[in-house]
C-alpha cells in the first residue's frame, strides 16, 4: 500500500490544483509573492462541499488508475 500513496495522494492533487489554477492564475503575476498571495486566497476559498466532492469522487477515480495500470487516464 505504500507504493500506492503517492498515486493517491496525486489524485487529489489535481483536483484541487486544477481548481487553484483557475483561480489564482487568470491574470500573470509580477512576482511569486504575489502567485503564492493569489494561491492563498483561493485556497481559501475552496468550500468544504467542493472538497467532499473530490473525495467522494476518488473511488471512481482511483478505479480508473487502476483500469489504467498506473498509466494516463481522464
Amino acid at each position: 500500500m505504500a507504493e500506492m500513496r503517492p498515486a493517491i495522494i496525486k489524485l487529489h492533487d489535481y483536483a484541487v490544483w486544477s481548481i487553484l489554477e483557475e483561480k489564482a492564475c487568470q491574470k500573470p503575476h509580477p512576482n511569486v509573492e504575489s502567485l503564492k498571495k493569489a494561491l492563498k486566497k483561493a485556497w481559501k476559498e475552496i468550500t468544504l462541499e467542493t472538497l467532499e466532492k473530490i473525495v467522494d469522487n476518488f473511488p471512481k477515480r482511483l478505479k480508473a488508475c487502476v483500469d489504467a495500470n498506473g498509466g494516463y487516464f481522464e
